[in-house]
C-alpha cells in the first residue's frame, strides 16, 4: 500500500504542533498553580508586615483597630488579633478555637507562614504596648480559578492553533504537492519541465531540472548524431575498401593485373585507411578526455613542435599541391602545457586547413609570443567560416555548412579546445573580416625551462613584441 506525501505531511504538522502545546502545557499549566499561591503568601505576608507597626499602636481596649479592617480590605482576608494571655488562664474550650500559629508565633517569635489547598495564614508577633499574635487568613478560591480560566483559554487557543495549522498545512501541502506532480509527469511522460519563478526549493529543483533535461537532450541528440555519423563514417571507407580489395583480387586470380590500376586501387585504400585511423584518432582523444586523463605540465618550446608536426603533413600537401608555411619566431617560444597534447591541436588545425584550402594557396604555421601567452596561428585561405557558426564548430558532432563536401567527422575542433582548456589555455577563431580564409589561434601560459630569464620584460627585450598575423586581435 503506497501513501501519499499529502497525508504524511498533515500528519508531521500536526504532531509536531500537538507536541509542542502539549509540553507548553506542561511547562506552563503544572507549576502555575504553586506560583500563584506563592505568589498570594508572598503578598499577604508583605502586607501584614507593613500593616504591623500600625496596628502594634492600635492593640489597646479603647482602639477602633482602624488598621487591622483596612488590612483586611486590602487582602481580601480575615483579619485577628490575639492578645498576649496566660495559656493557664484560657478555659479548655477556649483554647481548642486559638489557631496554633499562635503558639509556634510565641514558642519561635518568628513569622509563621502555612499555605494549604485551599486558603494561606500568615502570623506575626505584636510588640506595642500589648503584647499579642496578628493572624490574617486568605482563601485561594482566586488562584484555583485564575488556574482554570487560564487552562481553559490555553485549550481554547490550542484547538485554534492547530485547526490554523491544518488549515494552512492544507493549502501548503496541495500547492507544493501540484507542483512536484507537475515535476514528477513531466519527468514521466519526457515533456519539457514546465517553468517555476518560485525563489524556492521547488523552484530550483524545477530550474535544476530543466536545465538537466535540456542538457540530456542535447546529448541524445549528439548521440544519434554520432551514432548517424559514426555509422556513415565507417560504413563508408570499408565499403570502398572492400571493393576495392575484390577487384584487385579477381584481377589477381585471372592474372590480368593492370599495375596503374593496380596501383590506383592501392592508393584508394591507403586512403580510405586514413580515414578510418582519423576517426578512430578522434574517437580515442574523445574517450580520453571524458576519463579525464591526467595532462603532463613542462616548458615545451612552440617552434620546434609545430616544424615537427608541419614535417607530417608535407607529403598529404604535396599531393593536394599545396604548401605548409612554417614562420619561424625569432628566438625560442616557451609555453607550459603536454607537448603531445599541444602537438595534438596543431595536427587538427593543420589537418582542416589542408582540407578546406584551394590547391596552389599556402598553409600558414606560426609561434609567438603575444603579451603574457604563448601563440601558435594556423591560417588557410579556404571559405571561412560564417559568423554565426563560429561557436558551433567548436561543438562535438558539429559541422560548419562551408565545408565543400569534404569528409569529416565533426569532432576535431570540439577536442582541441576541450584540449586547450584542460592545459590552462584557449582555442579560438580570429576575429579577421578583412581577409579571407580562417584563423585559428592556440594561446597557452608562458613557462620558461629551468635557468632561463623568468620575467617578461625580458621576453620582450629579447624577442620583441609580435603580432599574430594581419591583426593582433584574437577575440
Amino acid at each position: 500500500m503506497r501513501y501519499g506525501l499529502r497525508p504524511r505531511l498533515l500528519a508531521s504538522l500536526l504532531l509536531t504542533a500537538a507536541v509542542t502545546l502539549g509540553v507548553a502545557a506542561i511547562a506552563l499549566l503544572g507549576p502555575l498553580q504553586d506560583r500563584l499561591r506563592a505568589d498570594a503568601s508572598d503578598n499577604l505576608r508583605a502586607a501584614v508586615l507593613t500593616s504591623r507597626p500600625q496596628i502594634e499602636r492600635e492593640v489597646r481596649p479603647e482602639s477602633d483597630f482602624d488598621a487591622a479592617f483596612g488590612l483586611d480590605s486590602r487582602t481580601d482576608s480575615r483579619v485577628q488579633v490575639y492578645d498576649l494571655v496566660p495559656r493557664e488562664l484560657f478555659p479548655r474550650e477556649s483554647r481548642r478555637r486559638v489557631p496554633r500559629e499562635v503558639y509556634r508565633v510565641l514558642a519561635t517569635r518568628r513569622t509563621v507562614r502555612t499555605v494549604t489547598a485551599d486558603e494561606v495564614r500568615v502570623a506575626v508577633t505584636l510588640n506595642g504596648r500589648r503584647r499579642g499574635v496578628l493572624i490574617a487568613t486568605k482563601p485561594l478560591t482566586d488562584v484555583a480559578a485564575t488556574v482554570n480560566q487560564v487552562r481553559e483559554a490555553f485549550l481554547t487557543a490550542a484547538l485554534v492553533g492547530l485547526a490554523v495549522a491544518l488549515l494552512f498545512g492544507s493549502g501548503l501541502s496541495s500547492t507544493l504537492l501540484r507542483r512536484l506532480e507537475r515535476l514528477r509527469e513531466a519527468a514521466v511522460s519526457n515533456t519539457p519541465i514546465p517553468a517555476d519563478d518560485s525563489r524556492d526549493e521547488v523552484g530550483d529543483l524545477t530550474r535544476a531540472l530543466a536545465s538537466m533535461q535540456q542538457s540530456i537532450n542535447r546529448q541524445e541528440a549528439a548521440r544519434r548524431a554520432f551514432v548517424s555519423t559514426a555509422s556513415h563514417e565507417l560504413r563508408t571507407p570499408l565499403t570502398l575498401l572492400q571493393g576495392m580489395l575484390e577487384l584487385l583480387d579477381e584481377d589477381l586470380r585471372e592474372g590480368r593485373v593492370d599495375l596503374d590500376d593496380a596501383h590506383e586501387q592501392i592508393t584508394g585504400a591507403q586512403r580510405q585507411l586514413r580515414r578510418l585511423e582519423h576517426l578512430a584518432s578522434d574517437l580515442l582523444d574523445l574517450s580520453r578526455l571524458d576519463a579525464e586523463a591526467p595532462l603532463r605540465s613542462e616548458p615545451v618550446e612552440l617552434g620546434e613542435l609545430t616544424r615537427a608536426v608541419a614535417a607530417e603533413f608535407e607529403l598529404r600537401a604535396a599531393e593536394s599541391g599545396l604548401n605548409v608555411e612554417v614562420v619561424p619566431p625569432i628566438g625560442p617560444c616557451w609555453a607550459s602545457g603536454d607537448p603531445g597534447a599541444i602537438a595534438r591541436i596543431v595536427r587538427i588545425l593543420l589537418d582542416n586547413a589542408l582540407r578546406f584550402t584551394p590547391p596552389n594557396l599556402p598553409v600558414r604555421v606560426e609561434a609567438a609570443y603575444h603579451g603574457e601567452r604563448a601563440t601558435i596561428e594556423v591560417a588557410d585561405a579556404g571559405p571561412g567560416v560564417p559568423p554565426e557558426e563560429r561557436d558551433l564548430i567548436f561543438e562535438r558532432f558539429q559541422r560548419g555548412s562551408s565545408t565543400g563536401g569534404e569528409e569529416g567527422f565533426g569532432l576535431g575542433l570540439a577536442i582541441g579546445r576541450e584540449l586547450a582548456e584542460r592545459l590552462g589555455g584557449r582555442l579560438e577563431l580570429a576575429n579577421d573580416d578583412t581577409i579571407g580564409g580562417a584563423r585559428f589561434v592556440l594561446s597557452l601560459p608562458i613557462e620558461l625551462p629551468a635557468g632561463s630569464h623568468a620575467s617578461g620584460e625580458g621576453l620582450v627585450s629579447a624577442y620583441g613584441p609580435r603580432k599574430l598575423g594581419p591583426s593582433a586581435d584574437v577575440t
